[in-house]
C-alpha cells in the first residue's frame, strides 16, 4: 500500500496571505472563478482525514454546520481540551502524529491550515504535496502562507489549472 499523502489544500491571495491583517477569510467570497466549486469536489473525494489549527477550527464554527462530518477531524492546540462533534484534539508533535495516522488505511489527509500548523508540517518536511489557488486579489497585509526563515524546500510542477480567474498550482515535494 502506498503512504497516504499529506496535502495541503489552500486558498492565498495574490501577494501571498491566506487572511486578512484580522484573519478574516470573507475577502474569498468576492472573487469569481469559473462558477464550479473551482475543484474542491474533485480533490474533497481524495481525502478522508482533514487536520488543521486551533485558530482556524474555532474560524470554521463560525460559518455554522461542520463541513467535514465524512471525514475524521483532528485539531492542533496547546491550549483546546475539547472539540464539538467527533473532532479529536491533538497536542504531540506533528511528525509523530502524521506516522501515526498514515498507519491506518485510507486516502490521502488534508492540511487545512492555518499558518502556525503549515509552518510546523513545513519545518517537519511533512506535506507531501501542495496544492494552492492563487486567488487575484492583493491584500497588502495579513497572514502570509509561508512564514519566514523556512528551510529550503524544492518543489515540482504537476498541474496548472484555472477556474475563471483563480489559478491553482499543484506541486510535489522534490525527494532530496
Amino acid at each position: 500500500m502506498d503512504k497516504r499523502k499529506c496535502v495541503l489544500y489552500v486558498a492565498m491571495s495574490l501577494d501571498g496571505y491566506i487572511a486578512d491583517i484580522n484573519g478574516g477569510v470573507d475577502w474569498l467570497n468576492q472573487v469569481q472563478g469559473d462558477g464550479s466549486d473551482n475543484g474542491f469536489c474533485e480533490f474533497s473525494q481524495t481525502v478522508d482525514t482533514v487536520i488543521m489549527g486551533r485558530k482556524s477550527y474555532e474560524q470554521i464554527l463560525t460559518f455554522g454546520n461542520w463541513p467535514y462530518k465524512d471525514m475524521d477531524a483532528y485539531v492542533f492546540s496547546q491550549t483546546l481540551e475539547k472539540a464539538c462533534e467527533n473532532i479529536k484534539v491533538v497536542n504531540r508533535n506533528a511528525a509523530e502524529f502524521l506516522k501515526d495516522i498514515r498507519k491506518n488505511d485510507g486516502r490521502d489527509i488534508w492540511l487545512l491550515g492555518g499558518a502556525e500548523l503549515i509552518d510546523e508540517f513545513i519545518k517537519q518536511n511533512l506535506i507531501d504535496e501542495y496544492i494552492v489557488s492563487i486567488i487575484p486579489t492583493i491584500l497588502g497585509g495579513g497572514i502570509s502562507l509561508f512564514k519566514d526563515n523556512r528551510p529550503l524546500t524544492q518543489l515540482t510542477l504537476i498541474k496548472k489549472e484555472t477556474f475563471g480567474d483563480i489559478v491553482q498550482v499543484t506541486y510535489i515535494r522534490t525527494e532530496d
